[in-house]
């Protein structure tokens, strides 16, 4: 029986997405699992998976269409089957499916459009494009039928654009000229500043769709969640240990890292205080039964949080290898849509980078999230002795409306039992 795709859902504030590229064409094989089409988000590059076997019987969407969540994109039948050309199972017929993301394109574009400009043909994705990085139409060449405007068109032009501009280049710093005076009483001179010759132009950067994105949730978080934080430092020598230990037999590639340890803690925890493993749904509190943590992961242009599932359930080792594949997958934006939905709880870890402790914002619509430090050695106090200690900080942002400070603080004495106890975390 035909079956059909449909554009998904990746996050809770997705509306749309753009099909890029079609993988497979009509007529083609294709396996469950297989790569199906690749669409683009606010957030990243997603590839999306066929859900059954069989022959791509027709596209509903053309590529470079801007498509609404929930929108039939595709149909996928079996070999041989006969399947009726009047939509299946609500599909619209692909003429009426790109007239409705062109009208909603044009509602999303600014109200001042000249007469000119309107005439210009150009796909939606192109005219979005367009307007992001503040390109004239009237000076793009397109490649599409009847000299449409396609996206590939603005890349070309965007490309063009950067190679005619010169790159930015290492500036030395001018040194001040200085002149010297002779002091009235003294007998030496004192230096006298003069203003250098020439100092950098400012520069206008257009945001791209990530950053935007990124700005919208970032101030919803903050207007709309009231956030608490609670910060508490970790004796973290037995856990360094213990992965150095594990480290020694695992094959290169596999290792463990500190944020597995902490991925797999705080999936832990999280089963004691369901209250921060929660959402807010109209007026009640949702405890997932699921245990979700997502990680925050820097791409080019901005964060993206990928998804590790019951994370509370799985070994060490498949935290870590799963975090790693989809790390490297959301690095080069190839992720799935599994990768990147679901979370419950997050955590952002900018220990590598030597930050001792930060406070992070909560990624909506979660009721908390972890900003995890450096892992640092430190004066400390044993007994009446100071001594040095491996010592590590982390923050908790939490959500007000669903929890306090009284339990916020238990639950990092019972992550402290974890991370401080390693052990715990391998039985």
């Amino acid at each position: 029986m035909a079956e059909t795709i449909k554009m998904p859902k990746l996050g809770f504030d997705m509306q749309e997405g753009t099909l890029v590229r079609w993988v497979r064409q009509e007529g083609e094989a294709v396996e469950k699992g297989q790569v199906l089409a690749e669409i683009e988000t606010d957030k990243a590059t997603v590839e999306v998976e066929a859900s059954v076997s069989g022959i791509v019987h027709r596209h509903l969407v053309e590529q470079g269409a801007v498509v609404p969540v929930g929108t039939p994109i595709a149909i996928i039948a079996a070999p041989g089957e006969t399947v009726a050309e009047e939509p299946v199972a609500g599909v619209l017929p692909a003429k009426n499916v790109e007239e409705a993301a062109e009208k909603e394109a044009v509602s999303l574009a600014q109200p001042s459009v000249s007469g000119e400009e309107q005439r210009i043909k150009a796909s939606p994705l192109a005219k979005r494009l367009a307007k992001e990085h503040q390109v004239d139409l009237n000076a793009v060449q397109g490649s599409g039928p009847g000299g449409r405007i396609v996206r590939k068109d603005i890349e070309a032009y965007l490309a063009m654009i950067r190679t005619a501009v010169p790159q930015a280049v290492e500036v030395p710093i001018p040194t001040p000229s200085v002149s010297t005076s002779p002091a009235p009483s003294s007998g030496f001179t004192l230096p006298v500043w003069t203003a250098p010759e020439s100092v950098p132009a400012d520069e206008t950067v257009p945001m791209d769709r990530l950053r935007q994105a990124i700005g919208r949730r970032m101030v919803d978080s903050k207007q709309n969640y009231p956030h608490f934080y609670i910060t508490r430092s970790f004796n973290v020598e037995a856990l360094m240990a213990l992965r150095e230990q594990i480290n020694q037999v695992m094959p290169e590639g596999q290792k463990l890292t500190l944020n597995d340890f902490v991925i797999k803690a705080v999936a832990l925890a999280l089963r004691s205080y369901p209250n921060l493993n929660a959402s807010i749904s109209g007026n009640a509190i949702l405890r997932h039964g699921r245990v979700n943590i997502g990680v925050a992961v820097a791409v080019e242009g901005g964060l993206l949080t990928v998804v590790c599932k019951d994370a509370d359930q799985k070994p060490l080792r498949v935290i870590s290898s799963e975090i790693r594949d989809m790390v490297s997958r959301a690095r080069q934006g190839k992720v799935r849509p599994e990768d990147i939905e679901g979370s419950t709880f997050s955590i952002s870890n900018l220990g590598m980078f030597d930050v001792e402790n930060f406070m992070a914002i909560i990624n909506p619509p979660e009721s908390g999230i972890l900003a995890v430090g450096a892992a640092q050695k430190v004066p400390v106090v044993v007994g009446d002795e100071i001594k040095t200690g491996l010592r590590m900080k982390a923050t908790l942002s939490a959500d007000h409306r669903v929890t306090d400070g009284a339990e916020a603080a238990q639950f990092m004495q019972v992550l402290a039992r974890y991370l401080e106890n390693p052990i715990l975390l391998l039985v």
